[in-house]
């Protein structure tokens, strides 16, 4: 017989395993995994693009390949943690951009996995086909519409539910490795964005607070090599930062910069209450509310389970095929919709659940609050604050939940759970490719996506976009080729460039937003102005047309005067290079620009 959620008992003894099923079972979810990226990548994730993120973190790593020290050479408003990661992306020996949206996939299902893994104390190689597949159906709902690339947030999000999930099952184990990578992981972290900073602390408490853990003896020498496993890419990234002389300089930059705080997880419930009773207007509260009151008398009914006996174990079922309703059709309901504002309304009906998982296992909640806390984390953006890359993971984490209040639910035959996966795996699919062919994210709609741009650019063959967004890349590509120089700058929004172009931008900023010019970056942009003016050998162009004007259709101008208007959103540094350069003015398709031989 085998539990609906095929829960996987945790006071168990452990089952002797031979090593060759284990591998057998490894190299299933390794291929599981690639498979699902290969689908994905193949046709959704190459399908669009935009000059204007994508890009940004690769970029990073083109500098640092070429010798730039962080916060010293290059201005960020965070630690170039990400950077340092993707520069496996160049070792990759394919097409960069294709490679890029590959290994972010990979990523993004590899935190879907550890989030599932890390909530159910139980090991990927434990699972049976209906969590496998429901965690794979989960990872297609984290990806949304993401445009899916190198990106902070994403390896924010990975390294901490991985570190996390390998931590606990090392104190769990008992196995010190397991234990120590999954610190020194929790330390990358850290290191991409300020977000994730909680990663290190609540790795601290785990480790001396956890409950396998109180039962271990600690030696000093254990103590110490764990916390400088915890900290050591941290020490290593600053270390080297601060060897350069730049430590003063990380400092400042990081925490100058604009916060952001999660405003958007509470704005619904700020509305007039009266509105839930209103059945005429749409209100997510009320799925929240329900979910939150079926767990309170899921609780009720699990406590009273003996007094009640088998009338209890009905309504047990009742009340969490209510509770199962609401959450799938609450995520049915968004349709995968952009902007993923939704996402809010998923995160919130899980924290409603909460309160039964601890009321079921009889302890501190601490395993479903880490996913608040990634929720959260994930949340805490400039322009992308929903916690959209979770939404698919809060889902099955709050099913699973409403489920362990039934234990006495068994399905016979296997294959009747391995068919429930299947068709959650297929409605995923078919949401996320039915999303993604109507909505206008990125790029244009699919349909009209029909180049490659791997016939303007090599290295981003595989990646398909309109027409109008290949003429913008081509003539990027025909301006440097028409007017040479040692460095080259597009400003403001095409960071994308320089890695495939494989040019050197002299300014200390990719991406030079007005939120990115955090500390000194005027007054180094101006210096950087100075060496050109007086060195030479420099071509700055200024795209026109804004970004997203590509992504409405607007046609790119074959040519513009040498007084047309830069884009609007170009940042003040942006302006200040316009107005300062002193080489020759130029135009060159829809750019205009600034060029010393």
């Amino acid at each position: 017989m085998l539990d609906v959620t095929e829960r996987v008992a945790v006071t168990a003894s452990p089952t002797v395993v031979s090593r060759k099923s284990v591998l057998i079972r490894l190299a299933i979810h390794v291929a599981w995994v690639i498979a699902l990226a290969v689908a994905v990548v193949a046709r959704v994730a190459r399908f669009g693009f935009t000059a204007a993120d994508q890009g940004f973190i690769l970029a990073g790593s083109w500098r640092l390949l070429h010798g730039e020290i962080p916060h010293l050479d290059i201005v960020s408003a965070r630690p170039l943690g990400s950077s340092v990661l993707h520069v496996i992306d160049f070792l990759i020996p394919a097409p960069l951009y294709i490679s890029s949206v590959f290994l972010a996939m990979i990523e993004l299902i590899v935190f879907t996995i550890a989030c599932a893994a890390l909530l159910t104390r139980t090991s990927p190689l434990q699972w049976g086909p209906l969590r496998t597949l429901l965690v794979a159906a989960a990872s297609l709902v984290n990806l949304h519409l993401f445009t899916l690339m190198a990106w902070h947030t994403i390896d924010g999000l990975m390294l901490t539910a991985v570190g996390w999930w390998m931590l606990d099952a090392g104190l769990r184990s008992q196995n010190p490795w397991q234990r120590r990578i999954g610190l020194a992981l929790l330390g990358f972290a850290v290191i991409t964005k300020q977000s994730f900073a909680l990663a290190v602390p609540i790795g601290f408490l785990i480790l001396f607070l956890h409950p396998d853990a109180r039962k271990q003896a600690k030696s000093w020498l254990r103590v110490l090599i764990d916390l400088l496993c915890l900290g050591s890419v941290p020490i290593l990234y600053f270390g080297t930062v601060a060897a350069a002389g730049g430590l003063g300089e990380a400092i400042l930059q990081l925490t100058s910069a604009k916060g952001a705080y999660g405003e958007s997880l509470i704005w619904f419930w700020q509305n007039d209450f009266s509105v839930i009773f209103d059945q005429a207007q749409i209100d997510w509260r009320r799925a929240v509310l329900g979910v939150f009151g079926v767990s309170l008398l899921l609780g009720v009914l699990w406590l009273l389970r003996d007094r009640i006996g088998v009338a209890g174990v009905w309504l047990r079922i009742l009340a969490a095929a209510g509770g199962v309703a609401i959450t799938v059709y609450s995520l049915a309901d968004t349709e995968l919709s952009y902007p993923p504002t939704w996402a809010i309304k998923i995160a919130w009906i899980f924290a409603a659940a909460i309160v039964l998982d601890a009321v079921v296992h009889k302890y501190f909640p601490w395993r479903p609050l880490l996913l608040v806390v990634l929720a959260y984390s994930a949340s805490l953006s400039w322009g992308y604050d929903y916690p959209a890359l979770l939404g698919g993971t809060l889902v099955i984490a709050t099913l699973e939940i409403l489920l362990s209040a039934v234990p006495e639910v068994r399905i016979v035959p296997r294959v009747v759970t391995a068919l429930a996966g299947v068709v959650a795996l297929a409605a995923a699919s078919f949401a996320l490719v039915t999303a993604h062919d109507r909505s206008v994210t990125a790029d244009q709609p699919h349909d009209k996506l029909t180049v490659d741009l791997g016939s303007v650019l090599p290295e981003m063959s595989g990646i398909r976009t309109s027409p109008i967004t290949a003429t913008y890349v081509r003539q990027i590509k025909d301006c440097v080729a028409k007017y040479p120089a040692d460095n080259v700058a597009v400003l403001p929004h095409n960071s994308f460039v320089y890695p495939v172009m494989k040019l050197h931008n002299p300014f200390p900023l990719d991406w030079p937003l007005d939120a990115e010019l955090v500390a000194d970056a005027i007054p180094r942009t101006d210096a950087a102005i100075d060496n050109l003016n007086r060195d030479g050998h420099y071509l700055v162009i200024f795209q026109t047309l804004e970004i997203d004007a590509l992504r409405k259709g607007v046609p790119v101008p074959a040519s513009v005067p040498l007084d047309a208007e830069i884009a609007p959103t170009s940042s003040v540094a942006v302006r200040l290079i316009k107005d300062r350069l002193t080489g020759e003015r130029i135009t060159c398709g829809s750019f205009v620009g600034v060029w010393s031989r």
